[in-house]
């Protein structure tokens, strides 16, 4: 199970978090490069070379695989020192998720793995995290320190915190903890009133009691103001200043729209949900025709 908070970092932990996020971006990039440059020695034939040129790797060369590149990463510390500022583990954990990428790619369940540019790498993980790391002032992270965290819920005390994973948004800095738990589930036999629910076009839901949820237009809303700040970039030189204060205040109107959707859902599955207490108010009640 998991949990996303928000964090206020001081200006230090801002500054630190970039620098992570920068060296994690450079990881990916070599890592992906290194399998690419295998990948294109071994899918040029023989007689039909590229006039230009063409890469080629001796032909005992192995399969870069994430074993592999963790150990050249180890290895490339002591040419590069700059890798040694972040938690080895954080960078190992980036080789993991190309790795995930990659066989994902090999077994034709995504797209081939991307490069990031600046400022596309938006979160990194700390896989494993000391005991009684949260506090009522924050959070205890490697590396970072005390991080302070606006706790909209309040964790268990049963309830152990396994990683924390560390998301750059267009609004701020979150945390997503793993938690983990040691609790035995009884197997129930169904009970409660079945709903039946047929998803629709003009409809977004249609349930079995003939209740039915009109679609919501949440890019609609907002896509006037999101149309005028596409509108102004236009006349913005790329890669100026207040070309990225466009850029960010557009992420930002992307993120509310996310943001509305989610919680729409989550509002809507409560309402649907068929143990709910009789007679209780329900949020989404007036949104219903």
């Amino acid at each position: 199970m998991t949990w996303e908070f928000k964090l206020e970092p001081t200006a230090e932990q801002v500054s630190e978090i970039e620098h992570i996020l920068d060296v994690c971006r450079n990881v990916w990039n070599f890592a992906l490069r290194e399998r690419k440059d295998w990948l294109d020695s071994r899918k040029s034939p023989v007689n039909a070379c590229s006039i230009r040129q063409e890469f080629i790797l001796p032909a005992d060369v192995p399969f870069p695989s994430y074993a592999r590149q963790c150990k050249s990463l180890t290895a490339a510390k002591a040419d590069f020192p700059r890798l040694k500022t972040v938690n080895a583990q954080v960078l190992q954990q980036v080789i993991r998720k190309l790795e995930a990428s990659w066989e994902s790619w090999r077994l034709k369940r995504s797209g081939f793995p991307r490069f990031k540019k600046s400022n596309r790498m938006r979160s990194f993980v700390f896989p494993q995290m000391l005991k009684n790391c949260v506090t009522p002032d924050g959070i205890k992270l490697p590396q970072l320190g005390l991080v302070k965290v606006r706790w909209s819920r309040e964790i268990p005390d049963w309830f152990e915190v396994k990683q924390a994973r560390i998301v750059r948004k267009a609004s701020g800095y979150f945390v997503m903890l793993s938690l983990q738990a040691d609790v035995a589930i009884p197997a129930t036999m169904p009970h409660g009133h079945p709903v039946g629910i047929d998803v629709g076009l003009e409809y977004f839901l249609s349930t079995s009691d003939g209740e039915q949820v009109k679609r919501p237009r949440f890019f609609n809303d907002l896509h006037r103001k999101l149309k005028s700040l596409q509108r102004r970039l236009k006349n913005k030189q790329k890669g100026s200043a207040n070309w990225l204060k466009l850029q960010k205040k557009m992420a930002r109107v992307h993120q509310r729209i996310a943001d509305t959707r989610k919680d729409w859902h989550f509002k809507l599955a409560h309402h649907l949900y068929p143990w709910k207490t009789v007679g209780a108010p329900s949020a989404l009640e007036p949104n219903f025709g």
